[in-house]
């Protein structure tokens, strides 16, 4: 199957570019220094409707000079399909309210690349030449991959390049078309409000030129000098706003497909407990249900063990899963515990020197005469994501086919995920992606898509809505990881920071999403483990920043804010202590922190 081959090409480059990285992959090395792939056309011909032309990959332009743009990052309330039109809007010299968003198609230009990219575990005052060799073959390898997912606080700043020079591109095009029709030099042409102009009063609308403009080679594109923005750096009300406020905007859990059904789900009592067996025959007697399904052989290391009731309403779906007898097998977690882990954190930090994100001057200088050490340790513990908008997927299974209608950040995984669980390829997934009510990362996930799938491909067809009660969602969530960080400082005289040690344990998130999602093992530094801790702004001559990770054997996920979410409370934390400990005002290099 296709989603096979997809799966064995992200194996392939992800592992060759750990080898080239470590400068064991002369291939990858090799590969590296070609041009990246360009990102402005895609592999097939942009959905166009209504009479719309498509003039590259991410764009149409319609007969009423409405812009037609291909969306591919999700909005969870972070603004993006504000921000995002208006790169396009700006460069085309168009309102914002005249771009009209449609779902990008699974294509691989619309691929995330500045995310992966930012991920490598470099300083961010690393001006080095290792850095921008990482940097710039993890950024081809990612627009080879091509996995479509919002994250990492980057839709933008990937987006700043391929939409503005989309928007540019057309905007060439048009001019060109305009020039050809009025047969005159383009450079005597300008854009403005939708329309092409010409000095002698001659002008054409966007509309009227798509047509001509589809046979017209853009050339380079020219993108506009910052000076000249219009709409970038202004304020712009929030194109979502409206229809949140009057009941109209759609959520995933909005999804009404005809003929829907529901189901809910009957979870482990502890972490790892495995189904042993059902009795489904008091719960099949209940009103409105349908089925009883037992999820852990098609979902295997997918998703936790468990069996799904099917319903006529997702009440009575969820009463029946509630009153489900089962009996669970305990797994090897059984008996795990927040203070084992912490036990376990404190041993690792004892005896693990970890890896070393930042190390500069001498921490351990035995000359300690009139320095006064100040230590501190800080813990962390797992949280859960508890977005407002309940965990929740549709599926239909029908045909050979299957229509996702989700509210995610990934839909690229998405459709690998739900093509594995129902045996079909990946060209036969359609996924309709929905407004996310609250994402922090929890959305990256795919386990609510993999137990829609597997539970719809039982129910002879019919759409089949899954929602996960807010018990279920806390106790079974990819959690941030919990965290313990030691640090130790030494003041000089004057409150000055003479050395800072700094030392943390925790899970890596990174390690377990990509064994979760792309079936590979987890290796290296992992940034997101540390961030928050090495990159701070504070210029201290004798500093060591370490971090120790540790196997988790509860399931971690990217958080909002990530590493900084914690860490950056323990780094900020004790320079209070240090504050407090000099009695005055801490300095360190002309930044002051002082006490709260």
């Amino acid at each position: 199957m296709a989603g096979e081959k997809n799966t064995s090409r992200r194996r392939f480059l992800l592992g060759g570019l750990g080898l080239g990285v470590a400068g064991v992959g002369a291939l990858v090395l090799g590969w590296g220094v070609l041009p990246p792939r360009q990102r402005l056309n895609g592999s097939a011909p942009f959905p166009v409707t209504d009479g719309a032309v498509a003039l590259n990959g991410w764009l149409a332009i319609a007969t009423d000079g409405t812009v037609m743009l291909a969306m591919p990052r999700s909005e969870m309330g972070q603004g993006v399909h504000t921000a995002l039109p208006m790169l396009v809007a700006e460069e085309l010299d168009v309102a914002l309210s005249k771009v009209k968003l449609i779902q990008a198609p699974m294509d691989k230009i619309f691929g995330n690349v500045a995310m992966l990219a930012d991920g490598l575990p470099f300083h961010p005052d690393d001006r080095g030449r290792v850095k921008a060799l990482a940097q710039w073959t993890v950024a081809k390898a990612a627009r080879e991959l091509g996995v479509i997912v919002t994250g990492g606080s980057s839709s933008v700043k990937d987006g700043w390049g391929p939409m503005r020079e989309a928007g540019a591109s057309a905007r060439a095009m048009l001019v060109g078309a305009a020039a050809a029709l009025w047969q005159l030099p383009a450079a005597q042409c300008r854009t403005e409000n939708g329309e092409v102009l010409h000095p002698d009063g001659r002008r054409a609308s966007y509309g009227s030129l798509a047509q001509r403009a589809a046979a017209i080679d853009p050339g380079t594109p020219v993108l506009k000098a910052p000076k000249d923005f219009k709409l970038i750096g202004q304020p712009a009300p929030r194109r979502d706003t409206p229809s949140k406020v009057n009941g109209s905007a759609r959520f995933g859990i909005d999804a009404r497909p005809p003929g829907m059904l529901y189901a809910a789900l009957h979870l482990p009592p502890r972490l790892g407990d495995t189904l042993a067996a059902f009795d489904a025959a008091p719960v099949l007697a209940m009103p409105g249900v349908k089925k009883v399904i037992d999820l852990t052989p098609r979902l295997a290391q997918r998703s936790v063990s468990c069996a799904a009731v099917v319903a006529d309403t997702w009440w009575r779906a969820k009463q029946a899963a509630a009153a489900l007898p089962t009996q669970w097998r305990a797994g090897p977690q059984s008996n795990l515990s927040s203070a084992g882990v912490y036990a376990e954190f404190a041993r690792l930090l004892d005896s693990e020197a970890g890896y070393a994100y930042q190390a500069s001057g001498e921490v351990e200088s035995k000359d300690v005469q009139g320095l006064r050490q100040v230590s501190a340790e800080y813990r962390a513990p797992f949280l859960a994501h508890a977005a407002m908008e309940p965990v929740n997927c549709t599926a239909q299974v029908k045909n050979g086919k299957v229509m996702l209608w989700v509210s995610t950040q990934a839909p690229g995984i998405a459709v690998d995920v739900a093509a594995k669980v129902a045996g079909v390829d990946a060209k036969d997934v359609v996924i309709e992606v929905l407004l996310l009510g609250g994402g922090f990362g929890r959305r990256l996930e795919v386990d609510m898509i993999a137990q829609a799938v597997a539970i719809a491909l039982q129910c002879d067809g019919a759409p089949v809505q899954l929602v996960w009660t807010r018990e279920q969602d806390t106790q079974h969530d990819m959690y941030r990881p919990a965290a313990l960080a030691r640090f130790s400082a030494r003041l000089d005289a004057q409150g000055g920071i003479a050395s800072w040690d700094n030392k943390s344990v925790s899970g890596s998130i990174t390690h377990q999403f990509l064994q979760r999602n792309f079936g590979l093992p987890g290796a290296g530094p992992d940034k997101t483990t540390a961030e928050g801790e090495f990159d701070m702004p504070y210029e201290i001559a004798n500093q060591r920043i370490a971090h120790v990770i540790a196997d988790s054997a509860v399931p971690i996920g990217y958080w909002r804010s990530v590493g900084h979410s914690h860490n950056a409370f323990f780094k900020e934390s004790f320079i209070d202590e240090l504050a407090h400990a000099a009695g005055a005002t801490v300095v360190v290099d002309n930044v002051f922190a002082t006490p709260i």
